[in-house]
Parts: structure tokens; sequence; C-alpha cells
């Protein structure tokens, strides 16, 4: 049998849409990491437009960014989330917030490649 609490709400739904918009806000005004993110997706995204990249291509690169936005997001989480705990140095703590860190590079890394390979091939048209 449910109770009352878990049935389906619109006005929680609409609420909890409310918070997930106020953490995307903390991220992008609190983390430093954030602002080059969004640097670099305001750059991929003129490069793309003015390149006119296919659709096909489109979806990578939009995958690529989302991929290291979600990335960056976990890891301010997971920051947020250790030092309501402790402020003092823990071990288990600090190796989270470092495999978090280590997620957000590689996903950059990985972005990177993607942008490298989908764009080239219309950077090197450009210039022949």
């Amino acid at each position: 049998m449910m109770d009352q609490k878990s049935g389906f709400s619109l006005k929680d739904r609409m609420l909890s849409f409310k918070d997930a918009f106020q953490g995307l806000k903390r991220l992008v005004v609190g983390e430093h990491n954030a602002w080059i993110h969004a640097a670099l997706t305001v750059l991929v995204i003129t490069v793309a437009v003015r390149l006119q990249v296919s659709a096909d291509d489109w979806c990578w690169l939009i995958a690529a960014m989302g991929l290291v936005w979600i990335c960056e997001a976990f890891n301010t989480a997971i920051e947020c989330l250790g030092d309501a705990v402790t402020t003092q140095e823990h071990p288990m703590i600090r190796d989270a917030k470092d495999l978090a860190a280590g997620a957000v590079l590689l996903a950059a890394m990985t972005a990177s490649v993607i942008g490298i390979v989908r764009l080239t091939p219309y950077l090197l048209r450009l210039m022949s």
C-alpha cells in the first residue's frame, strides 16, 4: 500500500526542478573550474556554428561537453559532502575528492579528443 507522501505531486516535481536549477547556479557561480568549462563550452559552440558542423558532429560535441559538466557537478557535490563531514584532513575524504577530480580530468581529456576528431576535418577543409 502506498502512503500519501509517495504519490505523484506536480508541486513537488516543480520544487525539485527549482532545487536542480539552484544546484546548477551554485556550480556556475561558485566553482572556478566551471568558469573554465563555460568559456570552453562557448568557444566550442562558436567554432562549431561557424564551421557549420553536421548534426552527427553536433551530437558528439554536445555529449562531450555534457559529460564534462556532469562530472564537474558530481565533483562539486562530493567536495561539498566531504566538507560537510569534516574540514579536517581525512584520507578517505581526500581520496574521494581526488577520484572525483580525476573523473573531471578524464572527461575533459575525452571531450578534447572528441573535439579534435570531430572538428579537425572542418578546419582542414577551411584551410585548403
